[in-house]
């Protein structure tokens, strides 16, 4: 995917197009890694790592979606409270068990799916507020619109993330990333991301 988003003629195209392009974000920071430096945060006492960005934002992106295609009623969900949590904390663990490709295939399936309903579903249907401690309680509902809009914002917020710890594992900045991922030449100020040559 290029650098800069496409350009844009009117508001769904522009959600659609900002959407993809916080969404690549997360595949160029996880590009080249193997599961261990996945699951490495890149400065104590912080423990983010990329892999659980990166499954943090699909879980995310899912529950919000679950939220757009439901309205303007609730989605379906017979989890507990305490249930609801430990599942979101278990989205910010990177485990041993976890792989790049598996969670990868996960965020680009939901990612997908984003963007299907971004071009299908009514932009102006209400969706109820969910409970919880973040979101504010004098409103009952937000719209579609909001939803996506959302989505944007957390996408964003976690990318810089992101590419922060990225860059604390192995020094790859997010231009040389994207760089090596798509081809780009090499430049005399850009060099594409390659993996460290083994032997």
């Amino acid at each position: 995917m290029p650098a800069q988003a496409p350009p844009v003629t009117d508001e769904r195209s522009a959600l659609l197009a900002y959407l993809a392009q916080q969404q690549d974000a997360f595949r160029a920071a996880i590009f080249g890694l193997t599961a261990t430096q996945a699951g490495l945060a890149a400065a104590a006492p912080s423990t983010l790592t990329v892999g659980s960005l990166l499954k943090h934002v699909t879980q995310v992106q899912e529950s919000w979606l679950r939220c757009a295609l439901a309205a303007p009623g609730h989605p379906a969900d017979d989890r507990t409270m305490g249930q609801k949590y430990a599942d979101h904390q278990d989205a910010w663990t990177w485990h041993d068990h976890d792989t790049v490709e598996a969670t990868l295939a996960a965020y680009d399936d939901v990612s997908a799916r984003v963007l299907d309903a971004v071009r299908t579903v009514d932009l102006d249907v209400p969706v109820p507020v969910p409970p919880a401690p973040w979101n504010p309680t004098d409103i009952d509902a937000w719209s579609v619109r909001w939803v996506w809009f959302h989505l944007v914002e957390e996408l964003a917020r976690h990318a810089g993330h992101a590419d922060i710890v990225r860059e604390g594992v192995d020094g790859a900045t997010m231009y040389e990333l994207v760089a090596g991922r798509e081809g780009w030449p090499e430049t005399d100020w850009l060099k594409p991301w390659r993996p460290p040559a083994t032997g």
